[in-house]
């Protein structure tokens, strides 16, 4: 007996600092995440590796070398884990035998989604570090239910990824507070899914839950339309020039910054913006779009488009990291790009003008085809 209640007392304790899977009530704790002794604490977001059940090479060390560059108290991975189905390709072993869904068997299915999960999984696991997901579209398209989902994360350990929305038909959403050394919350990480869309149940959520106001930062897959505002229109030959309909935008280098290979028409503010204000969401950052990677800062808000790890597609490749400083209540984000096995920084300078007729008449043609090109392969993609 006293063995028995020995065994017991152990797992309440382990419960009492870990709670994984399915069941996770609003508001019930995670892991305890906590500030460091210099007062920061680094996120490290990677984004759609879009993978099945042989993963593309290349894969694993990538995700071993960027855990090693940026050294991060935490990791989150924005959606598409898996892909559902796909032509074929050339970066694994196994060509013409690519995505996890096999028509007609759910459980074919199933195994090689867990097969997938458990390759890319099996970094963040060796490194110790707790690591989050969010649901992207082609998680969803795999037709693997959500429980099975919830219940192939609650077999990892370092996995913390929960359902606080009651929503876990259709929904995974939570919240994970980061704690100061005086032990209250001090920042706060949103971890939102609109892999196929943000309903009203989970923004009745998002502005009934008590964050007690502190900062935090939102992760999710698809961006919101608010990106759209780090836009400029411009003229088509202007460098970085992207066709929308009858106009010509481009990122505005006065707030924004990076690679976009993609465009959101700007002008839009959402009531899920809104939401992120009024619980003082200073970051937000993003996958889905692969090859795209900026920042930009709009009414206070920090976006982030995130490069993807689709090592079965076309690049380039990248990492964010987001730092949150405990003592000024603010947040640095830094893009990586993933270049000959290397990570590097990437560095961004504004647009150059050009000087005459020529190289204007000249650029107009090059941005024509590029954005033909763009627009094929932004296609073929999805």
């Amino acid at each position: 007996m006293k063995k028995y209640m020995s065994l017991m007392l152990i797992v309440s304790l382990l419960c009492t600092f870990f709670v994984f899977g399915v069941n996770a009530e609003d508001g019930e704790e995670l892991t305890r995440l906590s500030f460091g002794e210099d007062g920061k604490f680094t996120v490290l977001q990677l984004t759609d590796p879009q993978e099945d059940a042989c993963l593309a090479d290349g894969l694993i060390e990538f995700i071993e070398k960027s855990i090693e560059v940026t050294d991060p108290d935490f990791i989150v991975i924005t959606g598409d884990l898996v892909e559902n189905s796909r032509a074929g390709d050339i970066s694994d072993s196994e060509i013409f035998k690519e995505g996890v869904t096999v028509d007609g068997d759910y459980e074919k299915t199933l195994e090689n989604t867990k097969k997938a999960v458990e390759q890319i999984f099996a970094p963040l696991e060796a490194s110790g570090i707790p690591y989050a997901v969010t649901q992207g579209n082609n998680d969803y398209s795999s037709e693997v239910t959500l429980e099975d989902w919830m219940a192939i994360y609650a077999e990892y350990p370092n996995c913390i990824t929960a359902e606080y929305c009651d929503m876990l038909s259709t929904k995974v959403d939570y919240y994970v507070p980061v704690y100061s050394a005086s032990g209250e919350p001090a920042f706060g990480l949103w971890m939102l899914d609109n892999g196929k869309g943000f309903g009203e149940a989970q923004m009745n959520w998002l502005t009934s839950y008590d964050n007690g106001g502190v900062p935090g930062v939102v992760f999710e897959h698809i961006p919101l339309d608010d990106m759209g505002n780090l836009y400029e229109e411009c003229k088509i030959w202007d460098e970085g020039a992207l066709i929308s309909g009858t106009k010509a935008y481009r990122l505005n280098a006065e707030i924004a910054m990076g690679h976009a290979e993609g465009i959101i028409d700007p002008g839009t503010t959402t009531d899920i913006f809104k939401a992120y204000k009024a619980k003082n969401v200073v970051g937000a950052f993003f996958g889905h779009w692969h090859t795209s990677g900026f920042t930009g800062v709009w009414d206070g808000v920090t976006f982030g488009m995130t490069y993807g790890c689709q090592f079965s597609k076309m690049g380039p490749y990248g990492v964010r990291t987001v730092t949150f400083d405990e003592a000024t209540g603010t947040i640095e984000t830094t893009l990586y790009e993933y270049v000959n096995g290397e990570f590097a920084e990437q560095i961004d300078e504004p647009y150059a003008e050009y000087d005459n007729a020529f190289d204007k008449a000249l650029n107009a043609v090059i941005c024509f085809f590029e954005n033909i090109f763009n627009a094929l392969k932004y296609a073929l993609k999805f």
